[in-house]
This record gives structure tokens, C-alpha cells and sequence, in this order.
């Protein structure tokens, strides 16, 4: 069994040196390449107001995180979600900048490149020159993502799994198909030729025969003498 976790967060802004903080953690359970409807989703109070690009983009504003937890409250929560399994992340640096700036500072818990896998850079190096953002990916694969009106943890994580989804299905086939377009043609020289065949004639000597009519001389009423005249 194989469990992943896709994830993608919002926050006040792009940048953790100029203050940004995360307002909202999206997660989405994946095992063995399937989604198993367990999620995590919750919205954080970064204490601060949230930047008008920001809010055009996700929809959110201070005046409705002020109520919610801070990061400090919900980290716990999240870390036993993700445990200590793979995370599946659309521009990986930027998510887990801002996860590991918010964990700093509350436990010593940060989250090691090793375990990520970024959906961007894969898209890119899959399909280069191709447009790789989430959108482009879920019309590529035919994801229907009519949903996403605004950017959301929770919907981008969930249209997220599907796009990974997609994607390994497609590696995958693509693994398969290759090792079959690889394997060597046969040409006529490669297949199998039939040997000619010299047939081969021992004749009886004289006294091989002499001896075999000897032999059947010695034998009373044989079975073989009904049939011949």
C-alpha cells in the first residue's frame, strides 16, 4: 500500500521574507493511485491582512480569517495527517517555503525536500514547451474543473489528485508501450529456417537377410501369414 498526500495551501501573499503567511492547508489522501475521500482542510488566521492580489485570486480576506485558528493550533492536526508519507505539490518550492517558515517557528518539525514530489516540474519535463499550470493540466487530461472559481486549498488539491492521477496512469502505459515499440523487429533473415531433410537409405545385406528368413521359419502359424496370399 502506498499512501500519498496532495496538498496545496494559500496565503497572504508570495513572498515569507516580506511577511506572507498561509491562510488555508488543503489535503487529499491518495492510496495506491486512488483517492480514498479522506481529506484535510482548514483555514488559518495569518494574523495580518491579506493582500488584494491575494484576495482577487482565493476570495479570502482578513475580516473573515481573523476568527479562525492561527497556525500554532492547527499545525498538530496536519503533521498527524500527512505523517511521514510522500506529498504531491504544484510548485512544490513555494508551498513548503511557507510550510516550513509557519513550523519553525512552533516545533522543530520541517518538511524534507526528499519526501516531495512537484507536479510543475514534472508537467514541464514531461511536456516541454507545453503551458503546465493546474488549469492546463486539468484540460489536458480532461479533468472537469468547472469548480474552481476562485483558488481554493481543498479544490485545487482535489483537482490536483486527479491531474497526479492521470499523470501515472500515463507513465505507466507510456512504460509499457515503449519496451513494446523497443523490442527488436523480426526480419525473414531472424526467423526460424527449415532444414532440408536427406533421406537416408540402409539397405540389408545378403546375410541379414538370410538370417532374418531363418529366423521367421522358426516361428509356428505366425499372425502376419492371414495376410499374405
Amino acid at each position: 500500500m502506498v499512501r500519498e498526500v496532495i496538498l496545496d495551501t494559500e496565503t497572504t501573499g508570495l513572498s515569507v521574507v516580506d511577511g506572507d503567511r498561509i491562510i488555508e492547508i488543503g489535503c487529499v489522501e491518495v492510496i495506491d493511485k486512488k483517492q480514498t475521500g479522506r481529506t484535510f482542510h482548514t483555514y488559518v488566521n495569518p494574523e495580518r491582512e491579506v493582500s488584494p492580489r491575494a484576495e482577487e485570486i482565493c476570495g479570502l480576506n482578513y475580516q473573515f480569517l481573523k476568527d479562525c485558528r492561527v497556525f500554532k493550533d492547527v499545525h498538530q492536526e496536519f503533521l498527524e495527517f500527512i505523517l511521514g508519507d510522500v506529498l504531491v505539490i504544484h510548485n512544490a518550492p513555494f508551498d513548503v517555503g511557507f510550510l516550513n517558515h509557519e513550523l519553525s517557528k512552533v516545533c522543530l518539525y520541517t518538511i524534507d525536500n526528499s519526501r516531495i514530489i512537484d507536479t510543475l516540474a514534472l508537467a514541464k519535463k514531461k511536456y516541454p514547451g507545453s503551458p503546465a499550470t493546474l488549469d492546463a493540466l486539468c484540460r489536458k487530461f480532461n479533468v472537469d474543473n468547472t469548480s474552481r472559481v476562485k483558488h481554493g486549498a481543498l479544490i485545487d488539491a482535489s483537482l490536483l489528485a486527479e491531474v497526479y492521477i492521470e499523470m501515472s496512469v500515463e507513465v505507466v502505459q507510456r512504460g509499457i508501450f515503449d519496451t513494446v515499440n523497443k523490442a527488436p523487429k523480426r526480419t525473414k533473415e531472424d526467423s526460424p529456417k527449415t532444414a532440408t531433410i536427406t533421406e537416408r537409405v540402409f539397405r540389408p545385406t545378403d546375410e541379414e537377410l538370410a538370417a532374418h528368413a531363418e529366423l521367421l521359419s522358426t516361428i509356428k502359424n505366425p499372425i502376419w501369414s492371414k495376410f499374405i496370399p
